[in-house]
């Protein structure tokens, strides 16, 4: 898994807890929001998302996860999880007890290392989540976030969300979120490709993403 990739055999020795590898179906609830934080997890397929609750009971979708990225990290200042974690599409995790991370930053150098970048690149992405998703007209966020899953997807083709969940993530209605991905659609801004993905005009997508 890529955050214990830095380590060796004797590292490993230090692991007395098991580390399980869990499968979830989409849908499927890792933790919620202030449940304790018993554990940390990586996720080697599939894709998870991070969610805030607002107090009129809506959600906003802040951060989607997907191989290799890492959840959970705020347990091991023994803090509860801030955000519920939900399987977007069918996922495998590895659930790592908190304890064996503990143990493993504190007498080994070379996974607190990759804690402090794993700590950076969520910072990092959280800034540029913040920063480019909900700002600007609906059509230029809808492109945007299209444009970031092409980014981790190469081939011009990419998951298309359902329309909740894409105004969860850019801070617009769910109607809002329908109408201009049916405009895309009928533009040609995206065609469907197979079951719950779309072809994409990057070109396009990028003129509209300039769109403030």
């Amino acid at each position: 898994m890529a955050l214990f990739a830095d380590l060796d055999e004797a590292d490993f020795s230090l692991i007395h807890l098991p580390i399980e590898e869990v499968h979830y179906n989409a849908d499927s609830v890792l933790y919620e929001t202030g449940d304790e934080g018993s554990a940390v997890f990586t996720v080697r397929s599939g894709l998870i998302k991070l969610v805030q609750y607002l107090s009129d009971g809506t959600q906003r979708i802040v951060r989607l996860l997907r191989q290799g990225d890492t959840l959970g990290l705020e347990v091991l200042l023994d803090r509860n999880y801030e955000h519920a974690a939900v399987a977007l599409r069918a996922a495998v995790c590895c659930r790592i007890p908190r304890n064996v991370v503990q143990r493993l930053s504190e007498e080994t150098p070379r996974l607190h290392r990759q804690l402090m970048l794993r700590w950076h690149q969520s910072v990092a992405r959280a800034d540029e989540w913040i920063t480019e998703m909900p700002t600007g007209p609906a059509r230029a966020r809808v492109a945007r976030l299209l444009l970031r899953i092409l980014h981790d997807e190469p081939g011009g083709d990419c998951d298309l969300f359902s329309r909740e969940d894409v105004g969860a993530m850019l801070g617009v209605t769910t109607e809002t979120a329908s109408r201009v991905i049916a405009e895309f659609k009928r533009t040609q801004v995206i065609l469907p490709a197979d079951s719950h993905r779309v072809h994409c005009d990057e070109t396009a997508l990028r003129r509209i993403a300039k769109d403030a």
